[in-house]
């Protein structure tokens, strides 16, 4: 939700195309969609993405199925992301690098409210590409990577 580092999303992009997960960017984006870090970061996968802008949550969440179930991954959260149960049809909700989720947000959803643990008390936070692709890849795992193209064979 408004992310603001370009190289950021395009690296969530990047696993975005390769997990075939949609990826939708709500707005105010702190970049334009032009920003050649943006293209970098993502590289040529922009065209495997399938992506969605939104003007604002509102939109987005105006446009959810009723029974759509959304994780907000936070620092403080109450429970582990490693301590949830991840649906297919599931939404992973990342803030902005600076500011998180706004709290108002995660009070509306106290019970999807997760974080990723951190051992060190000095540091701040984690770099929010590593966290989309930490929780997203954990999310597949308990589906069991349906869809994965690699055997893992090299005979």
């Amino acid at each position: 939700m408004a992310p603001e580092i370009a190289p950021n999303t395009g690296n969530i992009a990047r696993v975005c195309a390769a997990t075939r997960t949609s990826l939708h960017l709500i707005e105010p984006l702190g970049f334009q969609l032009d920003d050649k870090a943006l293209k970098r970061a993502g590289m040529d996968y922009w065209q495997q993405v399938h992506w969605t802008r939104w003007r604002d949550w509102q939109t987005f969440s105006a446009s959810l199925k009723p029974d759509a179930r959304l994780w907000l991954i936070e620092s403080d959260g109450p429970k582990s992301y490693a301590d949830v149960s991840y649906g297919p049809d599931d939404y992973l909700v990342f803030g902005r690098e600076t500011a998180g989720l706004p709290k108002l947000l995660l009070q509306q959803y106290p019970n999807q409210w997760i974080r990723i643990p951190m051992m060190n008390p000095l540091a701040r936070s984690l770099n929010l590409s590593n966290c989309a692709a930490l929780v997203l890849y954990e999310a597949l795992r308990q589906q069991g990577f349906a869809g994965e193209t690699h055997s893992g064979d090299s005979q």
